[in-house]
């Protein structure tokens, strides 16, 4: 999840440099009533000299004002595009973590009366890769009023390598995880990359990634209160930005995902 993440095109279905992404690409999928979430392009992450790819996903939330809440904007297209004019209005572009922020510039580009939402450490991350991402305000503990009726939220502390802020959406009781969890199948991974990704704590069935473990030493206590919070919130599915997601016994499989804070 470290140095700059790039997108890079593909033909649906295709091995995309190492992965082979959700197809359809880049077009709405419903999850419940005013949810939805979008597989992107496939992404590249650095870990040291070695460079990883990564499955992309975003998610749609459509609020009780009418407005639409775009979390971890993936690369946009002008299909995508459309179909969001179609659904609503865009209104907030939100980056969870530090590490999800690099698509963000062309959809304010798109939708430039859209507030752009920084997470803790994006807008210094944004700078050190030289990219110029509009944010307009900060993401908080607890929601702003302008999502508070559909959101719940947190920032999950703990870990010393990023500290992300994690959604429930109330209406369909749906938690919404950037990188906290990841849970990337094998059969859609290439053999040479299974075994660092696996070394890396980033396949299925899922769990947290192995950096974010270990930079939580000395400070378990502060990622097991905000784990006990998230688990308040009862979900009842998990959508995550990289690999399968949790659409059935979310609370069990969250329960296996973050062991290592028994």
């Amino acid at each position: 999840m470290t140095a700059g993440n790039r997108d890079s095109a593909h033909e649906p279905g295709e091995w995309s440099e190492g992965v082979r992404p959700y197809a359809p690409l880049s077009t709405l999928k419903p999850v419940a009533e005013g949810i939805w979430w979008v597989d992107g392009p496939v992404a590249k992450m650095s870990y040291g000299p070695v460079t990883l790819p990564f499955p992309t996903r975003m998610v749609i939330v459509r609020l009780r004002s009418g407005g639409l809440w775009l979390w971890s904007p993936t690369a946009p297209t002008p299909e995508l595009f459309a179909e969001l004019d179609a659904l609503g209005r865009v209104e907030h572009l939100v980056s969870p973590n530090r590490f999800h922020y690099a698509a963000i510039p062309a959809w304010k580009a798109r939708y430039p009366h859209a507030t752009v939402w920084a997470s803790p450490g994006v807008r210094e991350r944004a700078r050190s890769q030289k990219l110029d991402v509009p944010f307009d305000a900060d993401l908080q503990d607890g929601a702003p009023e302008a999502w508070a009726n559909d959101l719940e939220q947190l920032i999950f502390r703990g870990s010393r390598f990023v500290e992300e802020v994690v959604f429930f959406h109330k209406g369909s009781a749906t938690l919404i995880l950037a990188d906290m969890v990841m849970a990337l199948e094998p059969e859609r991974v290439q053999p040479r990359f299974r075994w660092l990704l696996a070394l890396g704590a980033t396949m299925w069935p899922g769990q947290t990634p192995f950096e974010v473990q270990v930079t939580s030493w000395g400070r378990k206590s502060q990622a097991r209160a905000c784990y006990q919070r998230m688990l308040g919130w009862q979900p009842r599915q998990v959508l995550v930005a990289h690999g399968r997601c949790y659409l059935d016994d979310a609370v069990v499989q969250l329960e296996r995902a973050f062991a290592w804070l028994r």
